[in-house]
């Protein structure tokens, strides 16, 4: 998939009606962002909700995880330094049902592995791998501690 063909799949504008709840969303810049895209939507299997445009470079990419959550990234912007980490330097860990199936997928897609498929102390089965910026995504099944309950 191209960065045009993820443009046209994704949704350009929100109506009342589907807007999303206020949520948590990483952020991070990328030398090369359609390339990213490519790779997080075409091999890893994000789903490319939103892609903006500014002058040359690709200015907001909004991907979202078939089972939850998402990420936010551009093209990297050296003036935006004070307020965006470095490209390469991002590290996420994204929840699972199907790590076994994910990690095959991956490793046969020849996708770099920097942490094997294992079992952790805390319940987790999980793994890690290098996208083609250096970044670090973590994959597993831990979807974190219930939260208490509020008074």
């Amino acid at each position: 998939m191209n960065t045009n063909e993820s443009t046209q799949n994704a949704q350009s504008t929100s109506t009342v009606s589907n807007r999303r709840a206020p949520d948590v969303w990483p952020t991070f810049q990328a030398h090369d962002a359609p390339a990213l895209i490519d790779f997080l939507v075409g091999t890893v299997g994000f789903l490319c909700t939103a892609v903006y445009e500014e002058a040359d470079r690709v200015a907001h990419v909004q991907l979202d995880w078939p089972e939850g959550g998402g990420v936010m990234f551009g093209g990297y912007d050296p003036e935006a330094a004070e307020w965006c980490v470095a490209p390469g330097t991002f590290s996420s860990y994204v929840v699972t049902a199907h790590v076994d199936e994910l990690y095959r997928r991956l490793t046969g897609a020849g996708v770099k592995v920097v942490r094997e498929l294992q079992e952790r102390p805390y319940g987790s089965r999980e793994f890690s791998v290098a996208d083609p910026e250096g970044n670090t995504w973590s994959f597993g099944t831990y979807p974190g501690e219930p939260r208490p309950d509020q008074p």
